[in-house]
């Protein structure tokens, strides 16, 4: 095999990823600009800066010992963005790599498909094997160092000119389009990795600040000798809007509508992902100024309870976990059979109310609060969510290739994962 240089090679990837990885970007673009007229020019200069400044970057951090393992892992991971994004639709930001570095084997495994493994071996193994096994012609230092300048200034000329020539397009792609960038791979996901680095890097051990020290329970004197039964719930990607009772045309709350309950139809989480929401929810800080270092370092409300000591709280889970919510008071995991009763293809929710009774009866001289997280509607695999008897809704969508299901398949069993959810919510409350 001939020798290339390293910055030739830099290039040919750079115009690799431009070509196959951005699907998605491209999409986005064609879709915002309508490719007639000048806006061809403006997309072919995206192209252009594009690879440009992907040239730039790995130029920047090349080197004999870093070029080929830097490629091969770029590579590699933006072959599963790239999959991701162009299958369902999401960008790769810092709290989806947070996600997916929380996540666990039965949530993995939802998202496997053939068209993953396609795109891992098309995009991903086939081109790092061809990088591991080619030949590169590293120059004495000074002559390497004399090309890598070099390099530099023609990618970070090649950037600033585009620009310039098309000075009004870039206003107002940076200015009004800034969701657009999201889809750049690999740029976006390797500033992604920066930003939760930086996010959730710690100097030292993590301090966890306690609050609500002296919280107490207010009673009359006719309350004392009541103890208090709490069930909370905490749902999973179950849209306000598939609600019958908030007038969702399909029935799908057919017995919570028959139950002396209180709906709050206008409710927003914090996030879009678990680890995002959960840990909000039960946080002292509000929507706005959460954060995660924030999280982890403060007491939550489940905290406070136990400091009364008053309360004796229970976290049952058969989600992915807590997200450290529950990490100091009882937490019993429902994925798997070993505690959770009721399991078919996967274990259902109801199988956390099974034996609460116990629980209730072993803590009755204290209030009690028990918090459920639900298995919920948890994507993509929408048909798994719910037993066979809840497929009131037909046709559905049977895989977790969405693009391969009609919107009415994909509804329907979203849908039925819902009048499941309402089923759970309905024995929940007959249980108390």
């Amino acid at each position: 095999m001939k020798f290339i240089s390293q910055y030739k090679l830099i290039l040919l990837v750079a115009i690799f990823f431009a070509t196959f990885y951005n699907l998605s970007f491209f999409t986005n673009v064609i879709s915002t600009y309508e490719p007639v007229g000048q806006n061809i020019l403006y997309i072919c200069s995206l192209a252009i800066v594009l690879v440009s400044f992907t040239v730039f970057l790995f130029t920047l951090l090349s080197s004999k010992y870093t070029t080929k393992p830097l490629l091969i892992i770029a590579l590699m991971v933006s072959s599963f963005t790239a999959y991701f994004m162009d299958t369902y639709r999401v960008v790769i930001d810092d709290e989806m790599i947070r996600n997916s570095l929380q996540t666990n084997l039965s949530e993995s495994s939802d998202l496997f498909s053939l068209q993953l493994v396609l795109y891992v071996l098309v995009l991903g193994v086939l081109p790092s094997y061809f990088i591991y096994k080619i030949k590169i012609d590293y120059r004495p230092f000074k002559k390497e160092l004399f090309f890598k300048i070099g390099t530099l200034l023609i990618s970070l000329s090649f950037i600033v000119i585009t620009i310039l020539v098309f000075s009004k397009f870039y206003t107002s792609f940076f200015r009004e389009h800034k969701p657009l960038r999201y889809h750049v791979n690999p740029i976006y996901w390797i500033y992604s990795t920066g930003n939760y680095i930086s996010k959730t890097m710690n100097n030292g051990p993590i301090v966890v600040k306690q609050i609500g020290l002296d919280a107490k329970i207010q009673k009359t004197t006719d309350e004392v000798d009541k103890k208090e039964l709490i069930i909370m719930v905490v749902g999973e990607a179950t849209r306000a809007d598939r609600f019958s009772l908030n007038g969702y045309k399909k029935e799908t709350n057919p017995l919570l509508k028959k139950e002396d309950i209180i709906n709050f139809p206008n409710f927003y989480s914090c996030g879009t992902s678990t680890a995002q929401s959960v840990p909000c929810m039960f946080s002292i800080y509000n929507r706005d100024t959460y954060d995660y270092k924030k999280g982890i370092t403060t007491q939550n409300v489940v905290d406070v309870l136990i400091n009364t000591k008053e309360v004796k709280v229970l976290w049952r889970d058969n989600n992915s976990s807590s997200k450290g919510v529950a990490d100091r008071v009882d937490y019993e995991d429902y994925r798997t059979n070993k505690n959770n009763t009721i399991c078919d293809d996967e274990c259902r929710d109801e199988g956390m109310l099974v034996g609460l009774d116990n629980y209730i009866q072993k803590n009755k001289d204290k209030d009690i609060l028990i918090v459920l997280h639900q298995m919920g509607n948890h994507g993509p695999a929408y048909y798994k969510r719910y037993p066979k008897a809840y497929e009131k809704f037909t046709p559905v969508c049977e895989t977790n290739q969405l693009e391969q299901c009609t919107q009415e398949e994909v509804s329907n069993a979203y849908d039925n994962a819902v009048l499941y959810s309402d089923y759970f919510l309905s024995k929940t409350i007959n249980f108390l």
